[in-house]
């Protein structure tokens, strides 16, 4: 926005995240089910890196378009291999252990954007991805000390099977359905929250605040979840936190200061910060365990794809009929999908 771009070139520009990355997942999946997560993690944080360099050493849409596609493409890669991980490791806890690693996605969520907002206020923005990058680096020297895991494979190996077997599975189908919409949720907020207080003249630092309150709430939820989750059955946990994010959505275009934006930004945090933890279990339950790998590749490339589009349309209707049309649509995807969790449980 800084270098006059409309809200349509910053929809294309998060669009170009995911452009490669709905290609790749499911093969980086499989990559992952043959020779396990360490590997693949370590590139893909590399990569990371790599991209937040590109745009601090070319601050130009040039540079953010090189930013965009290696940072979204290189996340990608560790999300599916972590991700995949984790599932394997906690076995019967994975609820639990996919909340804690969503504590830590929180805290980025927490952490990033107010220090990224500070930075650009203080020191430009050349800084602010400088900055960041070291956060990968960090990553990259904690996985050399992390213990290596070979992935559970039937009789003859891994299986190799098409998407299309995967897709034929009843209860996986529903699980990648929800998860798309729940992954909409979070992130819709990254890209309207900051195009909202933007039109409503917030600052920088301002704007990394409440975006910052969205990860507050998200890692307070988390911390709780094994107990929510304990006494809530998971489908209708994931149905009550679409449909309350969709009020959520519906009343954001009222805030326009800091001091009402921040609490609403705070509960959205805490409703969607339920539902990736929940989808993530009920994705390695309904999977076969020699294709978890494949499977969370198959939810990435969807979402891939989704976030994709969603900034693209949402920057294109945006730029020709204002805020409020979109948080309002926002609101209807999440809320229909909010009715289909619903009936999904009682089925």
């Amino acid at each position: 926005m800084s270098l006059q771009a409309s809200a349509l070139t910053v929809g294309l520009l998060m669009s170009l995240m995911m452009v490669v990355a709905t290609f790749i997942s499911v093969p980086v999946g499989r990559w992952v089910d043959r020779i396990g997560y360490r590997k693949p993690a370590a590139l893909g944080l590399a990569g990371i890196v790599a991209g937040a360099w590109s745009a601090a050493l070319l601050p130009s849409l040039a540079g953010l378009a090189a930013c965009c596609v290696l940072v979204g493409t290189s996340f990608t890669v560790v999300h599916v291999a972590v991700n995949n991980a984790i599932g394997h490791i906690a076995g019967a806890h994975r609820t639990r252990a996919f909340g804690l690693m969503g504590v830590g996605f929180s805290l980025s969520a927490l952490v990033g954007p107010m220090t990224a907002g500070l930075a650009i206020d203080h020191l430009g923005y050349r800084w602010a991805f400088a900055l960041l990058s070291l956060s990968p680096l960090l990553a990259f020297a904690l996985l050399q000390l992390a213990a290596p895991l070979l992935q559970p494979q039937g009789p003859g190996g891994a299986k190799t099977g098409s998407v299309i077997d995967l897709l034929r599975l009843p209860a996986l189908r529903s699980v990648l359905v929800v998860s798309a919409l729940v992954s909409s949720g979070w992130d819709l907020f990254t890209f309207l929250v900051p195009l909202h207080g933007a039109r409503n003249g917030l600052s920088a630092t301002a704007i990394g605040v409440v975006a910052g309150g969205f990860g507050v709430g998200s890692a307070l939820v988390r911390l709780a979840l094994p107990w929510i989750a304990a006494r809530v059955p998971q489908w209708r946990l994931l149905g009550g936190t679409l449909v309350l994010a969709a009020l959520g959505y519906f009343l954001m275009p009222f805030c326009t200061l800091v001091a009402t934006m921040l609490p609403l930004a705070v509960a959205l945090g805490m409703v969607l910060g339920c539902g990736q933890p929940v989808v993530m279990s009920l994705l390695h339950d309904s999977a076969p365990a020699d294709r978890t790998g494949e499977a969370v590749g198959l939810r990435s490339a969807i979402i891939s794809l989704n976030q994709m589009a969603l900034p693209l349309t949402f920057g294109a209707f945006g730029a020709a009929l204002g805020m409020l049309p979109l948080f309002w649509a926002a609101a209807a995807l999440l809320g229909g999908g909010g009715a289909y969790a619903v009936l999904r449980q009682r089925g």
